[in-house]
């Protein structure tokens, strides 16, 4: 427990682990596992560079880097990956000697927790701390209770504000909830999330694991749930978990532009 909350950060090719010292040293001074870095102060200033940035966290984390784009001391609103990384919310994943080139990710639970929550209370702007609220969704996705990720999940994107939904661009209203769905998860922090899950027949929306579960979700933008189904069924998303022992919900969801908000919801 303590490696995954505080280990990870890569500072060279060699992918040495380091731990967070400042965080270790509070977990064994006190016995408990909590987040003690992330707590001492709000990172409002990337957060106002990633409000202005063309591209959200998910792209910034799907693409290869050469060391020069991140490890520069400058940063600015159209390249915010230098902060990111030197500030030590991003760290080296991955490299590969043939290309020289580096792929960048949360080092531990404890930040990949702190700052995508962040980044949502950014997002959805909700008038209440979204802390509660996801650990009422790890309860229903820990249980298996669909109904009530149902309710949670229209409930947030309900919250929010009718002004900040673009209009007008089809494709970015569908990229924006599936965003918004994709930093619900990671915030949650607890569970293995893959987000557009390349398949040998087609592109999974969204995999969540947990211990007991395996959740595969479809999503369409003013179409129908019945259609997310029958894509699942139809491109057999689900065929690598056939021999999986935990229990499988295939659920299809549907996102209304008119009301901001899931408006049809089918399980199987």
């Amino acid at each position: 427990k303590i490696k995954r909350h505080y280990d990870g950060y890569h500072f060279s090719e060699n992918m040495t682990d380091i731990y967070n010292p400042f965080s270790l040293l509070n977990a064994f001074n006190s016995g408990r596992i909590s987040d003690y870095w992330f707590s001492t102060g709000t990172p409002t200033y990337l957060i106002r560079l990633m409000e202005s940035f063309k591209e959200n966290i998910k792209d910034l984390l799907s693409k290869p880097y050469e060391e020069a784009e991140f490890a520069d001391y400058r940063a600015t609103s159209e390249r915010p990956l230098p902060m990111l990384y030197q500030s030590g919310y991003l760290t080296i994943k991955s490299f590969n000697p043939h290309r020289m080139s580096y792929r960048l990710g949360f080092p531990n639970r404890e930040v990949r927790s702190g700052f995508t929550t962040m980044l949502a209370e950014s997002y959805f702007k909700p008038r209440h701390s979204v802390g509660a609220w996801a650990d009422e969704l790890a309860d229903a996705l820990e249980d298996g209770d669909t109904e009530k990720m149902r309710q949670l999940l229209t409930s947030i994107f309900a919250g929010v504000p009718y002004s900040l939904r673009r209009k007008g661009d089809e494709n970015a209203l569908e990229r924006d909830f599936q965003y918004a769905f994709y930093l619900i998860m990671q915030m949650i922090g607890k569970f293995l999330v893959v987000a557009e899950k390349q398949t040998s027949n087609g592109r999974v929306d969204c995999v969540v694991e947990t211990d007991k579960f395996v959740y595969i979700f479809e999503f369409k933008r003013d179409g129908t749930a019945a259609e997310d189904l029958a894509q699942i069924e139809e491109k057999g998303y689900a065929r690598e978990y056939e021999t999986d022992s935990r229990q499988l919900y295939k659920i299809g969801c549907n996102f209304s532009t008119e009301t901001g908000t899931i408006s049809d919801w089918i399980v199987a």
